[in-house]
């Protein structure tokens, strides 16, 4: 029954006086077990093809109404937050994670407490005049916590207290005096205080012969070996102390 079907489908497509060549085409089909191809040319360079011309074109109509609209916006937010700066809250400058980004600088979620109290602000002050706290961050070195508490008291120098009221008894102390409060401009700049930009380029020069004879390896070695017999160290230098006394 197969060869029977086998030949009645051949006849259907070749025919009974074919040629050769024609059954090779219909033998070979499609080659491999792939999606079968439908291709179509609908899209003929971006649509610009008769009256459906650019009709997949995104245009940008909108680009002088929007950039107006943000500075507008930009300019209400201010104005709602003088005398205070335009940017909201100081931040820190941190270094964000991962080996691909850890040389670099960008603004933080909020001070830590050790920063805060290296500065000598007190936290509950700190709110009350625009720093941002971060209780969850941690100082993992000491050149990062010197750099934020430069910055707290960068800050603080260039501070101006407004007094809660307009009366003479709401002037308390810390405020500032209501003869240099007259004039006062705005702070509009997007970090209140610029983050620096570490240089990253380094100069050639010559090496020293300090440094030739400097061995990374054996520094790396001997404070290893050094942290590794601290306690045992520590512990003969106790029992020595008590032998003496």
């Amino acid at each position: 029954c197969s060869s029977d079907l086998s030949r009645h489908l051949s006849r259907q497509v070749v025919g009974p006086r074919s040629s050769p060549a024609d059954w090779a085409v219909a033998t070979m089909g499609h080659g491999g077990n792939n999606v079968i191809p439908n291709v179509h040319f609908r899209k003929v360079n971006g649509c610009q093809a008769g009256r459906k011309n650019r009709v997949f074109m995104r245009t940008w109509l909108d680009q002088a109404g929007r950039k107006k609209r943000r500075a507008n916006s930009r300019k209400a937010k201010a104005a709602k937050l003088f005398p205070r700066p335009a940017a909201g809250l100081l931040r820190p400058v941190v270094h964000p994670p991962t080996q691909r980004y850890n040389m670099k600088l960008r603004l933080g979620k909020g001070f830590t407490l050790d920063e805060l109290k290296e500065a000598k602000i007190p936290r509950k002050f700190a709110k009350t005049i625009g720093i941002s706290i971060d209780h969850r961050r941690r100082n993992r070195c000491t050149e990062s916590l010197q750099a934020n508490v430069e910055r707290l008291k960068l800050y603080m120098s260039k501070l101006l207290l407004f007094p809660k009221k307009s009366g003479a008894k709401s002037v308390k102390k810390g405020d500032t005096p209501r003869s240099e409060l007259k004039n006062i401009a705005q702070n509009t700049l997007k970090e209140i205080i610029p983050v620096p930009k570490p240089q990253l380029r380094i100069k050639a020069r010559a090496i020293t012969s300090d440094e030739k004879e400097m061995s990374a390896y054996k520094a790396l070695k001997k404070a290893r070996t050094a942290k590794h017999y601290l306690g045992a160290k520590m512990k003969k230098a106790k029992e020595a102390a008590a032998k003496d006394s």
